[in-house]
């Protein structure tokens, strides 16, 4: 299965978003309530999970949505208690 340049390219980015947050928030340069954490969690999953639709794998389908919902949800929910 051959997978095109722009498809590695867009999941290397979704990668790196999901990364940087997870970094970031280890080292204490960002705090995982805050929106910069969620974003990137948002757009980094949501990249990754279309990246996953064609060919549709299951799995990474399931999983990189949930993360994208649950991240979106925790950018609303931060962005209202602040």
């Amino acid at each position: 299965m051959k997978i095109s340049f722009a498809k590695q390219a867009a999941s290397f980015l979704g990668a790196m978003l999901i990364l940087v947050a997870y970094v970031g928030q280890q080292v204490e340069w960002m705090d995982s309530r805050g929106a910069v954490y969620n974003i990137l969690n948002a757009v980094g999953s949501t990249i990754l999970a279309y990246v996953a639709l064609s060919p549709f794998q299951i799995g990474f389908v399931v999983l990189e949505f949930t993360w994208a919902a649950i991240s979106v949800w925790a950018l609303f929910r931060s962005v209202h208690v602040q």
